[in-house]
Order: structure tokens, then sequence, then C-alpha cells
């Protein structure tokens, strides 16, 4: 068998090899992937549970009031206050994300 061959039969192998142990979902049904981040806090009543969530929100930012601020206007608007100190606002919906300031900055933390 030529060198070329041979590299060829081993490529084959390896890769009925790596098709063969690779782990299917039962059923063969596709299985989603997990969620991106924590779950974010869901908001019912704005009056209500935007203070206590967006304290967590800004509790280690550096201009706290600002972000408050900002994180109580998005939380009104939104419904819904990403989990964690910083990102994950994907978690929360295009709302959250695709809303930006006058300077084209993300307005919501």
């Amino acid at each position: 068998m030529a060198p070329g061959k041979l590299a060829v039969a081993i490529a084959l192998v390896a890769t009925l090899l790596l098709l063969s142990n690779s782990k299917a979902a039962p059923g063969g049904s596709y299985t989603p992937a997990p969620p991106v981040g924590p779950p974010p806090h869901q908001i019912v009543d704005p009056a209500k549970d935007c203070g206590g969530a967006c304290n967590v929100r800004c509790g280690a930012h550096s201009r706290k009031n600002r972000c408050t601020r900002a994180c109580l206007k998005c939380c009104g608007v939104c419904r819904c206050v990403p989990a964690g100190t910083a990102g994950n606002q994907e978690t929360c919906g295009k709302c959250y994300t695709d809303w930006t300031t006058h300077g084209n900055r993300t307005k919501c933390p």
C-alpha cells in the first residue's frame, strides 16, 4: 500500500471510530443547549419588584446611583433584571439588550 493510501485509510478509520463513539440522545431526538446564564429576576409588579432586583444588580457598581436609576427605568419597561452584578443581559431578551442611549451605548446595566 502506498503512503498516501495508508494515510487516507487511517483517517477513514479514525473518523468512523469518532462517529461510533458519539453519544446520541435517547430516541434520536435533538436536545437543546442549556440556558446561557443564570435565570433573570422576572418582574411581576415593577413598583414592588424592581427596587430589590436593581439593588442586587447594582450592588458592586462603582457608580451605584447611576446604575440604579438606569436599572429601574429598564426594569419598568422590560419587566426583567438580569441575575448577578454584571453581564447576562441576553437572559432578559431584546428589550433589555437592544435599548441604547443617544451615544449608542447599552442603556440597561
